[in-house]
């Protein structure tokens, strides 16, 4: 700046004034920002709307704020209009109403929206820190679209709160580029959801294994995301580039499980654009080198965020339909909240080295009276995500994996993890519109993912098992066509040629109770490959259930079929059953080796070259 150490502070005391006499620059048909979050310059609003009956068609400008916003009340027509970049729960009625106006904007976008004049600021009311030795205030627990507003605006009022934290990055304005200062004393608005409830854990639960050790996170503030990053404790290296985050980091912080360390953007650096929280949060942020504010051109920008490698992007959703349209700013014709930061952190994530993009929702609204996976949108529902963005789609029923997928694949992927009592109605309105099979069976509602299980192949390459799933249904047809005729004649006892839907779904949809079937699946690059099942089904008259494997060629004798056999003993213990009986052809000597090395006494008889054995699980 060029300004001598007194030089500023005087400048600075030639400035200061009272909140009436600094809004009195405010005219009327004035464009006016408001600062976000937890930073709104509440004495100088106040103050503003105190003047209320001297103004007229002064629009007021801002993204979610936590604090007072008495220009949305009815009396103020005519004086106020608010135009929302995102619409928050202190001005929701208001432009539901037609008292307000909603601006649907990328986040990332909305500096630009300053800069160019397509919305031009007069003023800027804001909230700093007090100037440090050189005369730079901190923007604080918000930088995110104010530090640009400050910088367009043609005029800079703001209050120099004591209580607002230093927070470092590029974060900083100087008191020569503010306009009249306020001195206040407040604490900031506090915001912290409540702990998360039974439907939220398991969300979370399903989002953390998603999680690579040394990812990168971005995760907002809410019931969902708190229960994420409880989850996320005893990962590894994991680092930060989000929009927001709230005192659920803190933790992770602490135990060690965040540090930045395998960031590739930025490493060692925790950057955000602004925090929500309690006074816990604000303190900790405070002069906290580890965190790197800026400005969400920035920490939105999805080029910045896919130069992270493994990126995972956690983002919530209002609706989705079966085809995977992601609504997640409105009900029906009625806007709710905003576009954000929800596309440019999935576009980001997905073109990341390893990323990962997630939309996690609960499956119902309204205490389960309606489902949030739908058929259609409501008429009248924004399409914030659209179909060629999702990949992931996680509800407390699981996890749906959508990028590159069949709109038929989709649907029975997203009915998969949608709410038990939804799941018949959607499939039947898939089955009308032709989005599945006529005869596609309805996939089973309690998915047991506690015998998921990784397992160690004999050349170290590892397996994980879990039970199959009706959407596995294209992954057991690639196998099943990669396996040679002697392997399918060991399996069915004769020549199969084809493995059409009929058959491959009726492979895969099973009840886990009265049959199970438990795939072993490999990663080849980003591809999951299943490369081995096996499969009972009991027999109620004796409580024994009838086994058979089938492993694809390639990895035949590096020990899937042990690994399978072993966790299905397991799952078949637990699940009551007295002990297993097979019929293996007598030329299937890998099948006779696998079964004899059970550890168990086995009982056999052949009759026209077929074995029966039998063995109990004790």
């Amino acid at each position: 700046m060029g300004l001598e150490h007194d030089d500023w502070k005087q400048r600075y005391s030639r400035r200061v004034t009272d909140a009436a006499s600094a809004v009195r620059t405010i005219g009327r048909g004035h464009h006016v920002f408001i600062g976000s979050g937890a930073a709104e310059p509440q004495a100088l609003v106040a103050a503003m709307c105190e003047r209320g009956n001297e103004l007229s068609d002064t629009e007021l400008i801002h993204i979610l704020t936590l604090g007072i916003a008495p220009y949305s009340d009815c009396r103020f027509v005519g004086s106020f209009r608010h135009n929302a970049l995102f619409i928050g729960a202190n001005v929701r009625g208001a432009v539901a109403a037609g008292r307000a106006d909603y601006t649907p904007v990328f986040l990332s976008e909305i500096p630009r929206l300053f800069r160019s004049r397509r919305l031009a600021l007069d003023v800027a009311l804001i909230q700093v820190g007090p100037p440090d030795d050189h005369g730079f205030c901190s923007f604080g627990v918000s930088v995110d679209v104010v530090k640009s507003a400050a910088e367009c605006a043609d005029l800079v009022l703001a209050e120099v709160n004591s209580r607002m934290p230093r927070t470092l990055g590029d974060s900083f304005i100087h008191v020569s580029q503010i306009n009249k200062l306020v001195p206040v004393d407040a604490p900031l608005p506090e915001s912290l959801p409540p702990d998360p409830d039974e439907v939220a854990v398991e969300i979370g639960r399903h989002v953390a294994q998603l999680v690579d050790n040394g990812s990168t996170i971005q995760v907002g503030i809410g019931m969902i995301p708190n229960a994420v990053l409880r989850h996320l404790h005893g990962k590894k290296d994991l680092g930060v580039h989000t929009e927001m985050f709230s005192d659920g980091v803190i933790d992770l912080i602490e135990s060690g499980t965040i540090n930045c360390s395998k960031k590739t953007l930025l490493p060692g650096k925790a950057v955000t654009s602004f925090c929500m929280g309690t006074r816990r949060l604000y303190d900790y942020v405070h002069d906290n080198p580890l965190f790197e504010f800026r400005g969400v051109e920035f920490t939105n920008d999805p080029l910045q965020i896919a130069a992270n490698k493994k990126m995972v992007a956690i983002n919530a959703a209002l609706e989705i339909d079966l085809t995977g349209q992601v609504c997640a700013d409105s009900i029906g014709v009625s806007f709710h909240s905003g576009i954000g930061g929800q596309v440019d952190f999935i576009r980001g994530a997905a073109r990341s080295e390893g990323g990962k993009p997630i939309i996690a929702m609960r499956s119902t609204a309204k205490g389960d009276a309606v489902s949030r996976i739908v058929p259609h949108l409501k008429e009248g529902a924004g399409v914030v995500t659209s179909r060629g963005d999702v990949h992931f789609v996680v509800t407390e029923y699981g996890v749906a994996d959508l990028w590159g997928r069949s709109v038929r694949d989709r649907a029975l992927a997203l009915i998969s993890v949608a709410h038990p009592k939804f799941r018949e109605e959607l499939l039947a309105d898939a089955k009308r519109h032709h989005l599945l099979y006529d005869d596609q069976m309805l996939p089973a509602a309690d998915y047991p993912d506690e015998w998921e299980t990784v397992g160690v192949l004999r050349d170290g390459g590892s397996l994980v098992i879990r039970p199959v799933r009706a959407t596995d249904e294209r992954l057991l047809r690639d196998m099943f066509y990669d396996c040679s005729e002697e392997t399918i004649h060991s399996r069915f006892f004769k020549s199969v040629k084809a493995a059409p839907h009929p058959k491959l779904q009726r492979w895969v949809n099973v009840d886990y109770t009265h049959e199970m079937a438990l795939g072993g699946f490999v990663q080849d690059g980003e591809v999951e490959r299943l490369v081995g099942m096996g499969h009972y089904i009991v027999d109620p008259a004796t409580g024994l259930g009838e086994i058979d494997f089938m492993v694809q060629d390639a990895y035949q004798n590096r020990g899937v079929g042990t690994l399978l056999l072993q966790h299905l003993m397991k799952v078949a213990r637990a699940r009551g059953l007295k002990g297993f009986t097979a019929d293996v052809l007598a030329q299937n000597t890998r099948m006779l080796h696998l079964l004899h090395k059970s550890g168990r006494e086995m009982k056999s008889t052949l009759e026209e070259r077929v074995y029966h054995l039998e063995f109990r699980l004790g």
